[in-house]
């Protein structure tokens, strides 16, 4: 995720961190040349059609409202993403705090400490589909990459340190009660995360944006020749980056969880908790993830 301050004016015109521009330029730069093209045509070869503005304004709108309809969906996984990793946040703090309080063996109290703080490692990289990470292995010092689904695993063997809480006479029912439905929150939270990560937004309406973007865009020159003349190139340049700008910034926030500049920041999260945990473990809190480039990740 990006994090820096509001730009301003030499950032709004130079900055490339976190912009889409890398992204759409070849596309940018292939309609610059189309339109080059399409105006010295028609200026000293051949007379092509001209268009009148009135049916590509009709367009635009149109294309306007799907681009923002697909914007909204976007956005709302993103958002939603973020709350869910908020609530993990809270959850994993109030699971060290009520350990302190219910857990009364100090071993099977670390353990279950270390081992939730390994499950948010789990979590993060499953989401983010990666091969291993040695972090979660750092707290736990037990490798679940080769169970079939590593962030259940660690909740599973959650469950199992308190019911051996229990059979020891370290936890009562109270304790019981609040501790299970605290791990109920953390995996309603994976669940909805997983949900996303899972179930990206239709193709279809990928799709049909980008056909219609493009459309727009190569239809574009035939109705500003007239009137704009070699500045024609220019326009269209303009309007493709805004178009197909805004498309790479939908696409990128349909995906909350990945490692792009406008993915949530899951490995500053999961370092905020860790620095929660590390007082309730009793070992040195680490220092809190900061941007490098303005990226945090």
């Amino acid at each position: 995720m990006i994090v820096r301050d509001t730009p301003r004016l030499l950032d709004l015109l130079f900055s490339i961190r976190g912009s889409v521009l890398p992204k759409v330029a070849p596309r940018l730069l292939g309609l610059l040349a189309f339109s080059i093209v399409i105006v010295a045509l028609d200026a000293d070869f051949l007379t092509l059609p001209h268009t009148s503005a009135a049916p590509l304004a009709a367009f635009g709108v149109a294309l306007s409202l799907f681009l923002g309809f697909r914007n909204n969906a976007a956005f709302e996984r993103w958002w939603e993403g973020r709350r869910l990793w908020g609530q993990l946040v809270s959850d994993m703090r109030s699971l060290a705090r009520e350990t302190d309080l219910f857990i009364t063996d100090k071993d099977l109290r670390l353990s279950i400490l270390r081992t939730a703080t390994a499950f948010i490692h789990l979590h993060r990289v499953q989401l983010r589909a990666l091969p291993d990470d040695q972090k979660a292995r750092d707290w736990c010092h037990k490798d679940y990459s080769s169970q079939p689904h590593p962030p259940c695993a660690a909740l599973n063997d959650l469950n199992a340190l308190l019911i051996e809480a229990s059979e020891k006479g370290a936890l009562d029912g109270f304790g019981q009660k609040a501790l299970s439905e605290r791990i109920a929150n953390i995996g309603a939270a994976q669940a909805g995360c997983e949900r996303i990560a899972a179930t990206p937004l239709p193709y279809v309406y990928s799709l049909l944006i980008f056909r219609t973007t493009y459309l727009y865009c190569l239809l574009t020159p035939l109705a500003l020749i007239d009137s704009a003349g070699w500045m024609t190139p220019v326009y269209v340049c303009i309007m493709a980056y805004v178009f197909f700008g805004l498309a790479e910034v939908t696409e990128e926030l349909a995906h909350p969880f990945g490692e792009t500049v406008n993915g949530l920041p899951l490995d500053a999260l999961c370092r905020t908790i860790e620095i929660s945990m590390a007082p309730h473990i009793g070992v040195t809190p680490p220092a809190p993830l900061r941007p490098t480039n303005y990226y945090l990740s």
